[in-house]
This record gives C-alpha cells, structure tokens and sequence, in this order.
C-alpha cells in the first residue's frame, strides 16, 4: 500500500502534535519547519484534520493546533480517510469484460478493503511514535 505525500504530512504533523505538551498549541509554522515540510501545504493538510475533528485549532498570537483525541484513540485510518476521503474499490467495468467477471472482481477488491480498513484501524497513532528516552 502506498501512501500519499500529503498522508505522509498529516501524520508527521500528528506524531508532532504528539510529542508537544498537551493542550498546548503548535503554530503550522513550527510544525512545517521541524517536519520539513512545506507550511502552506501543510496548513490546507491541517484544515483537513480539524474538519474531521481530528485536531482542534485556535487562532492567535498563541495559537496552533493541538490533538483532539488522546493518540492511543487516533487510528491511522482516521488520517488516511481525513485526507484521501473514505477507502474504497470499486472497479470500472471494462469495455468486454463479462457481468460475471466484474462482479467477482468487485467482491474480491471490497474483501481486500475490508480487511486493510481493519487493519489500519487497529494501528494506533501512539503505536508509531518513538520510545520515551530515559536518563
């Protein structure tokens, strides 16, 4: 499974969030130039995720964007489907190919999205950060 850049982003962008402190608010500025990533993309990245209630923003001198959810709630399907919109496979019938062979096909892929659906949900956000360091 690939993932798209702009995937690759939003959970960069969520891993950071992570790792600030809580409730604290991280400018899109910081995040992009920590990520290195560019700040304009990411903000249209990070609108995307406070639409789908997955960060909250505040605006200000002090403001950012903060997890709305713990990250051991935040699954990397929420991301996914935040950003690239809900997976699904449905192929386009092909000019030829039998009823049958298309109905077939099409079961086959949605079994396949069923079980990535599952197995992205079960993979949590804190499951990908870094060990804690210990001193």
């Amino acid at each position: 499974m690939k993932l798209s850049r702009t995937v690759e982003y939003a959970v960069q962008a969520m891993l950071q969030l992570a790792q600030h402190d809580k409730g604290t608010p991280v400018p899109c500025s910081k995040l992009a130039a920590s990520g290195q990533m560019p700040e304009r993309f990411l903000l249209q990245i990070l609108r995307n995720l406070v639409t789908h209630g997955i960060l909250s923003s505040t605006r200000g001198v002090d403001g950012g964007y903060v997890l709305e959810r713990p990250v051991e709630q935040i699954t990397l399907l929420d991301v996914i489907e935040a950003i690239d919109g809900p997976l699904n496979t449905s192929p386009t019938p092909a000019k030829g190919m039998p009823e049958e062979t298309h109905r077939r096909l099409s079961e086959a892929l949605q079994d396949v999205t069923t079980i990535t659906r599952r197995e992205l949900s079960n993979i949590k956000l804190a499951a990908l950060l870094p060990p804690p360091v210990r001193m």
